[in-house]
């Protein structure tokens, strides 16, 4: 989605002078992305929010698309503060299982609130099988693919919206409706989900065979 991209480019240009500056401070990239793991694991549990009783609070999903802006601009301040860490296999380890983990403590507090729960659970993987489908082109020999449609960013957006609908919808009392959007935002999703693991697939087979 370009309008996703665009952001993310000029997150990157805004934070690119912030970086040596916490690596002076001592911040390196493991600090970043640790943070970004447990406030994530944090916001879902929040989203979740297994003690209620009374229905689902419409404050965490109005406030998901700010969060997921500050986790955008965090992964970028990762990826600059990298450097040779990037390349290491501790560094690459936490980042991509972090990333995985984090989306998961995310997306999957919405299980409560759609009447197809597997097949949230199996969207949910899909996207976590994406990410895994793009790491495997370096085993290849290609490079680690993002190739979209539902390449983090683009996901970002679209659980964002789905947050905003979701308090849209408890604050006025539109359980029927919020259920139909809901399962066809899971039809949807899924599709784009295998979509993006056939290009990532494809991609990095067509790079690995260039590079021959």
């Amino acid at each position: 989605m370009p309008l996703v991209y665009d952001l993310q480019q000029q997150y990157r240009r805004l934070l690119r002078p912030l970086a040596p500056l916490l690596a002076r401070s001592g911040v390196t990239a493991t600090t970043v992305a640790i943070t970004t793991l447990l406030a994530s694991l944090a916001y879902g549990t929040w989203l979740y929010q297994p003690f209620a009783d009374h229905g689902p609070n419409p404050y965490p999903y109005l406030l998901l698309g700010p969060f997921l802006l500050v986790r955008m601009a965090l992964n970028m301040m990762t990826e600059l503060l990298s450097g040779s860490e990037q390349t290491t296999p501790a560094g690459v380890y936490l980042r991509e299982i972090g990333m995985v983990v984090a989306d998961t403590a995310l997306y999957l507090p919405f299980l409560d609130l759609i009447e197809f729960g597997l097949g949230w659970v199996i969207m949910i993987g899909l996207c976590g099988l994406a990410e895994f489908a793009g790491l495997l082109g370096r085993s290849v020999g290609a490079s680690r693919r993002h190739d979209g449609p539902f390449a983090s960013g683009n996901r970002a957006f679209f659980f964002s919206s789905l947050g905003l609908f979701t308090a849209w919808a408890v604050f006025a009392h539109q359980p029927a409706l919020h259920g139909i959007v809901m399962n066809w935002a899971l039809l949807f999703a899924t599709l784009l989900a295998l979509l993006t693991i056939f290009r990532r697939v494809r991609g990095g087979i067509q790079e690995a065979r260039l590079r021959l």
